[in-house]
């Protein structure tokens, strides 16, 4: 162990690196935690001017069209009738690579939808994978660092990515959906997405239900495998970019069809899983999928730059009838998103007109870098005032939620009860094909063998026992593959 003391810049000395400050093991986070706060705003800032993750994207402009009544639910606007139409801005992206990366590495795929309704910009900001590595933000700039390029080298570092992924065993439901075929969609077009996170829903007698959203690809689900995924990153880095321009411009649209888990309230409390836990999904046969509607990309973006590369999301963005939940790592990118965007983009970023909701935008922001059109005239700048000017509206309030009764500390986001990170992995591995297991053996294989420095058989051997415990076959498949001799006794205890 070192005797140096992590500090925060000021010199402050950090107790626990690990946890975010909650109100109760569940959370939500409080904004007192300086210190994540630090670590995000500092993270944010690391790079100019492209994105920190999602660097390289493409988008594309489209409507959603509600086929289902689901008002029992929620008041949105956006949700009210059947065949109500609202416009929709889409960005589709890998997570680790510069905007020059290629389309087809292993990566997961991020997966933002921008409504604009009348009610505001709803931004449902998510993955091509409903769950992800970590489920609490404080860790979200530790992780990405070891997707990003090792700061001697400048190269990509396998050694990096499976010291962290061995680690962090939360980590392991999402490294083995990135390491099937998965990982290399074909296109945007053939991929589903996720929210991921836990949002909220908020009905006309506020009544709060928890939801997860799924987009499920109406032109099915393609991959590449690990050899054609490569060959492509040589002939075509941008061919994912290519396939969406091309598809919509012959017409073919590709549409997906929006579902939704929802589960009531109190459920939370007596579920046997952390239902606001990022790593874990809910099964189907508990809460099943709910026709929404169908979103369809019908529209290139004229000007690239003006529409793609400047679109800003933030999962902070949401409308009346849809909120929050406690999950830890939503929590942290409430406050995290809009900060990136002000630093890439500029404070008056949602001024932008990919940006701007094209209803009624009132309130008393004034001035900044890039102020646009009369930048409020000579309105009041400041509330409450003697003028017609915007006031507050009570009927927008969210009903009350309670807050656990626990102490405020630094909680264990891996404690008993919060610690299984195997039995899902286990049961997706087992669920899959022979061939598509063969293929997720190969592609973990080809990327830990990567894996090198003098700290190699202490992280293969460490991320070998996540994968025994997750599943035998895989663990065998994995370890016969980098020719290690299996010992699963020592595996079981470690």
């Amino acid at each position: 162990m070192t005797d140096k003391k992590l500090t925060t810049a000021s010199g402050r000395p950090v107790a626990d690196d690990q946890n975010s400050l909650t109100a109760g093991p569940r959370g939500p986070v409080l904004i007192e935690d300086y210190i994540l706060h630090e670590k995000m705003a500092h993270f944010n800032r690391e790079r100019i001017p492209e994105r920190i993750v999602h660097a390289k994207g493409s988008g594309a402009f489209g409507k959603f069209t509600v086929t289902h009544d689901l008002t029992a639910f929620t008041k949105a606007k956006l949700f009210s009738e059947v065949g109500k139409e609202t416009k929709v801005m889409v960005r589709f992206s890998t997570v680790g690579g510069e905007k020059g990366s290629a389309d087809t590495e292993r990566d997961p795929r991020g997966f933002a939808v921008k409504f604009y309704t009348e009610d505001g910009n709803w931004d449902l900001v998510g993955n091509n994978t409903p769950v992800f590595f970590i489920k609490d933000a404080y860790k979200f700039s530790d992780f990405i660092h070891t997707q990003k390029r090792d700061p001697k080298t400048n190269c990509k570092n396998a050694a990096m990515m499976w010291d962290f992924w061995s680690l962090n065993p939360e980590s392991l439901h999402q490294v083995l959906i990135v390491m099937t075929n998965r990982g290399t969609p074909y296109s945007y077009r053939h991929m589903h997405g996720f929210s991921s996170h836990t949002l909220s829903f908020i009905n006309s007698k506020n009544e709060r239900f928890w939801v997860k959203f799924h987009f499920i690809t109406q032109q099915g689900i393609k991959n590449f495998t690990d050899d054609e995924a490569a060959e492509m990153r040589g002939k075509d880095p941008d061919f994912a970019q290519r396939d969406l321009v091309e598809a919509i411009e012959k017409g073919d649209f590709p549409r997906w069809a929006l579902k939704v888990q929802v589960m009531p309230e109190k459920d939370a409390d007596t579920y046997e899983i952390n239902p606001f836990d990022l790593t874990k999904v809910w099964p189907h046969a508990d809460y099943p999928l709910q026709d929404l509607g169908i979103m369809e990309l019908n529209q290139v973006p004229s000007n690239y730059f003006a529409f793609v590369e400047q679109a800003a999301f933030a999962p902070a963005h949401i409308v009346d009838g849809i909120g929050f939940s406690p999950d830890k790592m939503l929590q942290g990118r409430i406050l995290s998103y809009p900060d990136a965007q002000r630093y890439r983009l500029g404070v008056n970023y949602e001024q932008l007109p990919v940006n701007r909701c094209p209803y009624a935008v009132n309130n008393y922001q004034r001035d900044g870098s890039m102020a646009l059109g009369d930048n409020g005239g000579d309105a009041p700048n400041y509330f409450p005032n003697s003028f017609d000017s915007p006031a507050p509206d009570p009927s927008y309030a969210e009903p009350p939620r309670k807050l656990s009764e626990s102490m405020i500390d630094r909680y264990d986001r891996n404690a008993p009860g919060e610690n299984d990170h195997y039995t899902q992995p286990g049961n997706l591995f087992r669920l899959l094909s022979e061939e598509e297991k063969r293929h997720t053996i190969h592609n973990i294989v080809a990327s830990m063998k990567g894996i090198t420095g003098p700290r190699r058989e202490e992280i293969i051997n460490r991320q070998l026992c996540h994968f025994f415990r997750a599943d035998l076959t895989l663990g065998t498949g994995v370890a016969r593959g980098l020719e290690i001799s299996i010992d699963l006794g020592r595996f079981a205890t470690v």
